[in-house]
């Protein structure tokens, strides 16, 4: 078999099964395991898909900018977001990320919610301006036009001297085994320090996210409470919830 078809059928293999395994892919192809990694390792390279430890799994579908994101799955936020008001009381201290999810769930608070929302994301804060009984605090830092959050070591340096109740996390990307991780090093950054940062981590994922990687870490699997969904199938979350998550 030529290296382009065994590419070829690596990648329609992946996204049938949202990832490969090497000694499955050498018994399918008839070719030595040496073979499958280095055609893993060339389809890596040219961002075709995430190498892991004995395999291969997808990138996350998203579009990279805040804009092109916002424009996504706008019903299946919703419901997340209707979901995630349940964790709302009182009194709590909220960390909040620039995920456009995140943001919807801000549009839907109730106009008597008494609480404090720190973040980094400047059209969260636009939109809790005009809330009459939520306090905000916005991180500071140097302001990413693209994702239109704040991020650097003033970001991080002031979510250090937190700790919140709750940190709502946007997720690009979320495995069993690579954990939370995203496109972009300093956005990943400033989210582990917001897990860090709180008592409780929730991240709001669309399923389409789930068992997908990409290259920076922003937490251990394990470091999430929960994870509120918009399609909480069993097979999918399984992985999940045998690690004690909370999947909603």
């Amino acid at each position: 078999m030529l290296k382009e078809e065994r590419f070829d059928y690596i990648l329609k293999k992946l996204q049938t099964d949202q990832k490969v395994l090497q000694t499955e892919l050498s018994s399918d192809l008839q070719v030595s395991e040496d073979t499958v990694r280095r055609d893993l390792e060339v389809l890596a390279q040219s961002g075709q898909l995430i190498k892991v430890r004995g395999g291969a799994i997808p990138h996350s579908p998203n579009p990279y900018s805040f804009k092109e994101r916002s424009r996504y799955h706008e019903d299946d936020k919703k419901d997340i977001a209707r979901k995630a008001l349940s964790f709302l009381k009182n009194g709590q201290t909220i960390l909040m990320d620039g995920g456009t999810t995140t943001l919807t769930l801000v549009t839907l608070f109730p106009p008597t919610l008494h609480i404090t929302v720190i973040t980094n994301s400047v059209p969260i804060v636009a939109q809790l301006i005009e809330h009459p009984t939520v306090e905000v605090v916005f991180t500071g830092g140097l302001i990413g036009k693209n994702s239109r959050t704040a991020g650097g070591m003033d970001t991080i340096r002031m979510l250090q001297k937190v700790r919140a109740d709750i940190c709502f996390l946007g997720i690009c990307s979320i495995h069993p085994d690579a954990g939370v991780t995203g496109l972009d090093l300093n956005e990943a950054d400033v989210k582990s320090v917001m897990v860090q940062s709180s008592n409780k981590a929730i991240a709001l994922a669309t399923s389409d996210k789930m068992g997908t990687a990409e290259p920076y870490k922003v937490c251990n699997i394990t470091e999430l409470d929960t994870i509120v969904t918009d399609k909480p199938d069993l097979s999918l979350f399984k992985p999940y919830i045998n690690l004690g998550i909370e999947v909603l």
